[in-house]
């Protein structure tokens, strides 16, 4: 986030509830409606400047990502934040090296282990062809 967005100022862990984690065909992650789940991720501040380059980033304009505010639990309070929401909720595989930038995120910013090991099951390695859901929903 640093090199797209150099004015970004990281807040903190926040907490996305009733949604799941999930990697899009296109290989990349994406957040789907699912009642009971939760989607761990960090809060940005950003800049005008910083949002135009991350919608770029996003593929906003090519319709990979659309923009949604949804509530979010940071620091016990609810608030509402900016999310890329994909643009299929059909699952696919991660890009190679996809879910390693994923995981590093996670753990550099000390994510719940549970959640990080679920988001662990969607690595590439864990992957049989085709996909079983044997893991759950994680």
């Amino acid at each position: 986030m640093e090199a797209r967005c150099p004015g970004a100022e990281a807040v903190g862990p926040a907490l996305l509830q009733d949604y799941r984690f999930i990697i899009m065909t296109d290989g990349y992650a994406s957040v789907e409606p699912a009642h009971g789940h939760e989607v761990h991720g960090v809060m940005w501040r950003l800049t005008a400047r910083d949002l135009a380059s991350l919608n770029a980033y996003e593929s906003l304009q090519s319709g990979l990502y659309r923009r949604a505010m949804l509530p979010v639990l940071y620091d016990r309070v609810h608030l509402n934040a900016l999310v890329y929401l994909g643009h299929t909720p059909n699952e696919g595989r991660p890009r190679p090296g996809y879910m390693e930038q994923v995981l590093d995120a996670a753990r550099e910013w000390e994510l719940p282990p549970d959640y990080i090991e679920s988001l662990r099951r969607w690595a590439p390695s864990r992957w049989r062809s085709p996909r079983r859901r044997e893991f759950g929903d994680g």
